[in-house]
């Protein structure tokens, strides 16, 4: 089956755009090159890139297409050439012809039909080029010396294939997945500042959101980049897998990351999360993601050392994306919908992976009805995050009872009844309590004992207001006041995962959110499919 090459219509080089534009097919037999002259095998193929034009130039079109576009003018001065070099400085006919290697040559019938190609520098392949269009056109070759050129040279990478130029071109070609709006900047205006001004940003510089780059985050999933994943909060906005990519580019996420980030957008604009209380709240929460699974190890989180802080990649930029997609597209903005009174820094990102090989439990993920082998994102709504420091304790009962005194005082040490909080226990009070053997369940069952007071205890005062309103327990009998009630509603509020360096008795807790005024989020997990 004969293959048709792409048509094309190229100005020569230096010429004004359509200025005397060469079309391509011509209506005559076409020999084309594409050259750069930063290429050492252009400039063995150019000579004979000549003599064609001398030998054959009344029968047949022998063009150049210039991948540097003037740069490569310099071959027409050094080889006193006298081919057509027309301009694909932009590299788009270069990206249509699938140009991966220069020089690439072809030979093509007057109506655009390939009938020879080859790549690179090839002597037998010339001889058998010059060959065929000497008997095509019944011309007499002229004395060649073959011998002065070489066997084979390998060609030189095509221009249009080199990183940010290839998904460039993808995305202006025909078919790109790219449907958002593009916006044009200035040549003198600070890009930076421009993405600030617009509301667009944390505060911090970001990696601008340019095609190219888009592409390349979108090469992460399979997933089509115009599915909506969900609809986002407060602005109940649709969110496509493209607009999350352009919001994890600019977070500075690699492709591999997009999976965790539109799986994070899935998780926590579901009901039972309850995104729009999350982000509204005066109490200043926001979501933290803990990922499980495989793919912790597959994009290099970090589950050790600081792993709750900065320094890694991924953990900085999955959590950040999440927030910039938060803000861009479901329009959760501080002074607008998000009315935080304190802020936190989490908000700018918290996203950690557990160190599930040196627990001595159940992951997080595998407690939540997952396989050990899935990968799984869990999101909690959090407001705080406080260190609990324990270098003494040398038993399982000694250093929960430190964690559990530390959670009694999450909102308020009266705030009872209280909800989900995460608990990211170091591998050094980890081992003090696997020593023992203790399992989830009895540190759960610890932490509630030694948080555990009576109800008068709880109560407000003219002291301290914040507490149990005396007048709903008026007339109550004494049993009543003795009832002892522990800090956690229920023990599955408590969420235990292992985290940070080996060197070090330092744990730390995450503090939930809830207004009790039926806002409360739900702790969520989803799988994270590619």
């Amino acid at each position: 089956m004969t293959e048709t090459l792409p048509n094309f219509s190229l100005s020569p080089v230096g010429a004004e755009r359509e200025q005397n534009a060469y079309s391509f097919p011509s209506g005559k037999q076409t020999l084309i090159c594409f050259v750069k002259e930063d290429c050492p095998t252009t400039r063995t193929s150019i000579p004979l890139l000549q003599q064609a034009q001398d030998i054959f130039g009344e029968n047949i079109d022998v063009i150049a297409l210039a991948q540097n576009g003037e740069d490569d003018l310099v071959l027409v001065q050094e080889y006193g050439l006298t081919i057509p070099f027309l301009d694909d400085s932009t590299l788009n006919t270069s990206y249509a012809y699938e140009i991966d290697t220069v020089p690439s040559v072809f030979l093509a019938t007057h109506d655009g039909n390939v009938t020879q190609q080859f790549i690179g520098f090839g002597r037998d392949d010339w001889k058998e080029l010059f060959q065929s269009l000497a008997n095509q056109h019944d011309v007499t070759l002229p004395e060649i010396d073959w011998a002065s050129f070489p066997d084979l040279l390998p060609g030189c990478g095509s221009k249009s294939m080199e990183p940010g130029i290839f998904e460039r071109l993808k995305a202006e070609a025909e078919g790109s997945p790219l449907r958002g709006r593009r916006v044009e900047i200035g040549v003198n205006d600070d890009i930076h500042e421009f993405l600030y001004e617009q509301g667009l940003t944390d505060g911090l510089p970001v990696i601008p959101p340019t095609p190219e780059r888009v592409i390349r985050m979108l090469e992460g999933t399979t997933r089509n980049a115009q599915e909506i994943v969900a609809i986002v909060p407060p602005n109940l906005a649709p969110v496509t897998i493209e607009k999350i990519a352009v919001n994890s580019v600019m977070a500075g996420c690699r492709p591999e990351y997009l999976p965790v980030v539109i799986t994070a957008v899935e998780a926590v604009c579901t009901d039972q999360f309850g995104m729009h209380g999350v982000g509204a709240t005066t109490m200043g929460a926001t979501p933290v993601i803990v990922v499980n699974g495989p793919i912790r190890h597959e994009i290099g989180m970090n589950m050790g050392l600081q792993a709750l802080g900065p320094g890694n990649r991924a953990n900085a930029a999955i959590g950040r994306a999440l927030k910039l997609v938060l803000r861009n597209v479901g329009g959760q903005r501080p002074g607008e919908t998000e009315r935080t009174t304190m802020g936190s820094p989490l908000k700018f990102t918290m996203c950690f992976a557990e160190w599930e090989e040196i627990s001595p439990w159940e992951p997080l993920h595998v407690e939540r009805g997952f396989d050990k082998n899935d990968s799984v994102l869990t999101v909690f709504a959090m407001t705080g995050l406080g260190q609990v420091i324990d270098q003494t304790s040398r038993t399982a009962r000694s250093v929960v009872g430190s964690v559990g005194l530390k959670a009694e005082g999450l909102h308020h040490p009266k705030y009872h009844n209280y909800p989900d909080a995460l608990f990211a226990l170091c591998p050094e009070h980890v081992a003090t309590i696997a020593r023992d053997s203790w399992s989830k369940d009895q540190v759960r069952d610890r932490i509630q004992e030694v948080t555990s007071r009576p109800v008068r205890e709880l109560l407000s005062s003219d002291d301290v207001t914040v507490g149990i309103d005396p007048k709903t327990l008026e007339g109550a009998p004494e049993e009543e006041l003795n009832r002892l009630v522990p800090k956690f509603e229920r023990k599955a509020n408590i969420h235990i995962v292992v985290a940070g360096s080996q060197a070090g008795k330092f744990s730390a807790i995450f503090e939930g959110f809830s207004n009790r005024v039926g806002l409360d989020s739900t702790v969520t997990s989803r799988k994270i499919e590619k």
